[in-house]
């Protein structure tokens, strides 16, 4: 079977006061023409289908067309799950009856689990879609008190498919979070995904998903592998932020054999316009050949530059941000020193418990407290800005 995994399309994604709908369309075309290049068996979009949860029109408008046109006329199955951007509830509505066209979302994680069976020549392979929730949803949902962090609640997910799972069929996983090599705690490889909580209890360890024989993830946007090449991330299509302007961008072609053997291939997507970092002095980048890419500069000049943006734009009409390096640099000593103050403060919240409560605050007072203290964080960041 061939398996198409994509994943964070991010429809209607604004980047620095840009909407980015019409590059999205740009790059979804190049899919499409993939499609009916490869001619997949099913596509899989592992969540974050939208951006937001109340999406603009022309982003529900570009989604209703991609996939009208992959299912109703290209007769190609599609599997999605929502992720932590969209609206469970919006991506839910009338999924049962978009199935029986091809088309299975699962915006909402359910105690009733059944897979999606689709076939190849080599008989049936069996889809477990889950959608992104909440620890306390899934708690709620289960009815099991012990699950408190996303790593409890994947945990009950999977023993619960497992336990009803066949064996004997070959199993793919669709999931939307933050999966790491052994559920150690890691940096989010862009600053576009906004975390899932707070202090590190948003990783899972992949280690989970051993039962499966691949594991399509969304989440992350960078696309690479977890432990092993069957449990891995497609990455975002569009680059959608500063720390993301080394990644290069497309999504996942796998082949799944008759033993539930895989065969993974990246195929690149080229954008309309490359989001990149352009350095150096103001006079110098003036010089450089005009270009239409999303551009944020580093001016290296030591003194104030007048009118920046608009010298800039003369030469990337479509610059996103300008700023002087040497201040940047002062900014991030900023923030690493109030990084660094806020570590102390969660210590000398758990001693204040200790000392006059006699225990150790539990894990959603520490949440509470570092969600007010990132509030308090973020202030300060905009401050030094």
């Amino acid at each position: 079977m061939k398996i198409f995994h994509t994943a964070d399309w991010h429809l209607g994604k604004l980047v620095q006061g840009v909407y980015m709908t019409e590059d999205q369309h740009y790059i979804l075309q190049q899919f499409m023409q993939a499609i009916d290049e490869e001619k997949p068996d099913v596509i899989i979009i592992a969540g974050d289908l939208y951006d937001r949860s109340m999406p603009p029109i022309e982003a529900v408008n570009l989604l209703n067309d991609i996939l009208a046109e992959i299912v109703l006329e290209k007769k190609i199955p599609v599997l999605a799950v929502a992720g932590n951007h969209d609206s469970a509830g919006r991506l839910n509505f009338g999924s049962s009856l978009m199935s029986d066209s091809g088309l299975h979302i699962k915006g909402q994680f359910t105690k009733d689990h059944a897979p999606i069976v689709l076939h190849d020549a080599n008989g049936e392979v069996h889809f477990h879609l889950v959608p992104y929730a909440e620890p306390a949803s899934v708690r709620t949902i289960l009815d099991d008190d012990s699950i408190r962090s996303h790593q409890d609640a994947m945990e009950k997910i999977i023993n619960h498919i497992v336990q009803s799972m066949d064996t004997t069929k070959r199993n793919v996983f669709i999931g939307h979070a933050f999966v790491t090599k052994y559920g150690e705690e890691e940096t989010n490889t862009s600053d576009s995904e906004r975390p899932l909580s707070i202090g590190g209890s948003d990783c899972i360890n992949a280690t989970l998903f051993k039962s499966f024989n691949y594991t399509a993830l969304g989440h992350l946007h960078k696309a690479h592998f977890v432990l092993n090449d069957t449990i891995r991330y497609a990455g975002s299509p569009l680059k959608y932020s500063l720390s993301e302007h080394l990644h290069e961008k497309g999504f996942l072609i796998v082949e799944l054999d008759a033993q539930g053997d895989i065969a993974v291939t990246k195929r690149k997507l080229v954008p309309r316009r490359d989001l990149r970092v352009v350095e150096g002095l103001m006079d110098d980048l003036l010089k450089l050949p005009p270009s239409d890419d999303y551009v944020f500069v580093r001016l290296t000049d030591t003194t104030s530059v007048a009118s920046p943006m608009e010298r800039i734009r003369t030469v990337f009409p479509h610059a996103m941000h300008v700023e002087r390096k040497a201040l940047r640099q002062e900014i991030q000593h900023e923030i690493q020193a109030v990084e660094t103050e806020k570590v102390e403060d969660i210590d000398l919240l758990r001693s204040f418990f200790k000392d006059i409560i006699g225990v150790q605050p539990d894990q959603d007072t520490e949440r509470l407290f570092t969600e007010m203290l990132q509030e308090l964080l973020d202030e300060e960041r905009e401050t030094v800005k």
